[in-house]
């Protein structure tokens, strides 16, 4: 009997299919060849019949020309960072694809001539923040601290300017980043004060000298020390006749009655702040970039220094934070009015639309911002409890979603999941259970 897989069909044969040959204005032959080498590959291997390859290539196109993936966030953590941190607003994504032609970003269309770069984002930020004189935007948050270091610290004789910090602010962010090092990086010398627990006032008075750059205060946002503590406030530090900078971190421009404890913009600046750095895709809940507020005169000579090109954010960039700015309520505000009662109601919805066998039942859950923002603090929720073993489907799913596991279960907690995600949730732990069907695992 001949082997029907000496009938696989040539390269050039699958890919003159009409679908194929669209995917490939979509996607780009490079891919799209992929895809049919991999379904070409699975027919010579008996997986696929000669006949079928096409629709099997077809059927494993990906969406977009990118190997980034949509995923469900049902972690429990707002501002996830291996997960993208905040997610954007319709509005913003619909000012993505708006600016992703060619745009005003730069030219002034009444009189032809050159403009500001981003008025419109730099326009709303202010508007946000009226305590501003001046406001920048830079690529992330840590390039915002190291350009004020960077001019600040700056001397005529080459040696970098000193930076007094509190010790119990010398912090580490993430992927093994700190700040002393970072601040270092760029010429700056530190003049550590108070001890890791405790720091006063007259420490920071007795550190000042002739070549005090500026005093920073840092909020320590991923970690929390309590007990036998204490810290120099802001309108304190103001009063020490040199600048001051506060690292806010989170991008909080406001006060939230749900973050108390949360040190914000407006706050900052009113107390006697010089300057406020922060990240605009945490509680912001935009896309990343590192925001600049403050003493005008300071923020239009960091913006004029050589050095802030380098730092220069993209016009999607800018079209996203000013959707965000004046658009509505971005996802990351949103999850945070979300009150544990609706939740609960949707966890219960849930669970009655799954199949019996996953034995799902709806447990109260911790949320929390993360990101680097709100440490310590926990925000009532509710998640869907599941076996442990179905995480790894889920993750491969098609969109996969993403919970944590817990004295050994696997919790889909909602905090962060929008109410139009269900659906989708709903669908893919169906399709876990239908693929453990097939291979005789089980749910359990």
């Amino acid at each position: 009997m001949p082997d029907p897989r000496r009938s696989t069909p040539r390269t050039d044969t699958v890919l003159a299919d009409p679908r194929l040959r669209q995917a490939s204005d979509r996607l780009g032959s490079a891919l799209v060849k992929a895809v049919v080498a991999d379904a070409l590959d699975r027919c010579r291997a008996g997986l696929v019949p000669p006949g079928s390859v096409a629709d099997a290539a077809v059927a494993a196109l990906p969406a977009t020309a990118t190997t980034l993936r949509r995923v469900i966030n049902a972690t429990g953590v707002l501002v996830h960072t291996n997960l993208g941190r905040a997610p954007l607003s319709a509005a913003a994504t619909d000012a993505v694809r708006m600016a992703a032609g060619a745009s005003d970003v730069e030219l002034d269309l009444v009189t032809g001539r050159r403009g500001r770069r981003g008025e419109g984002a730099l326009t709303a930020l202010q508007a946000r923040v009226p305590k501003a004189g001046g406001v920048h935007v830079v690529n992330n948050g840590a390039a915002a601290l190291s350009l004020v270091t960077m001019v600040l610290t700056r001397r005529p004789t080459g040696a970098g300017g000193t930076v007094v910090i509190a010790r119990g602010e010398l912090v580490e962010i993430g992927d093994g980043f700190r700040i002393p090092e970072l601040l270092e990086s760029v010429g700056a010398r530190l003049r550590e004060v108070g001890t890791t627990n405790r720091v006063r006032l007259e420490d920071y008075a007795s550190a000042l000298d002739e070549d005090t750059a500026f005093v920073l205060k840092v909020h320590p946002s991923n970690f929390t020390v309590t007990g036998f503590t204490s810290s120099v406030p802001v309108s304190e530090l103001a009063r020490l006749g040199v600048p001051v900078v506060v690292d806010i971190g989170s991008g909080l421009l406001a006060p939230h009655p749900r973050l108390p404890a949360e040190p914000d913009a407006a706050t900052a600046l009113r107390d006697g702040a010089s300057l406020v750095t922060a990240s605009g895709d945490k509680l912001l809940g935009g896309p990343q970039c590192g925001l600049l507020l403050g003493n005008a005169e300071l923020v239009e000579r960091l913006r004029r220094d050589p050095f802030a090109r380098a730092l220069r954010v993209d016009k999607l960039t800018l079209a996203a934070l000013e959707a965000t700015l004046i658009g509505p309520e971005s996802p990351v505000a949103v999850a945070l009015g979300r009150r544990v009662e609706a939740l609960r109601v949707r966890a219960h919805d849930l669970t009655d639309a799954l199949p019996p066998e996953l034995r799902a039942e709806v447990v109260d859950s911790d949320g929390a911002v993360g990101g680097g923002g709100a440490p310590g603090v926990t925000l009532p929720s509710c998640a869907v409890a599941l076996p442990a073993r179905l995480a790894t489907a889920l993750r491969a799913g098609d969109p996969p979603v993403v919970g944590r596991i817990m004295e050994g279960r696997l919790l889909l907690d909602l905090f962060a999941v929008a109410p139009e995600e269900d659906a989708d949730l709903v669908a893919a732990l169906t399709a876990a259970t239908i693929a453990g069907r097939a291979n005789g695992s089980g749910p359990t």
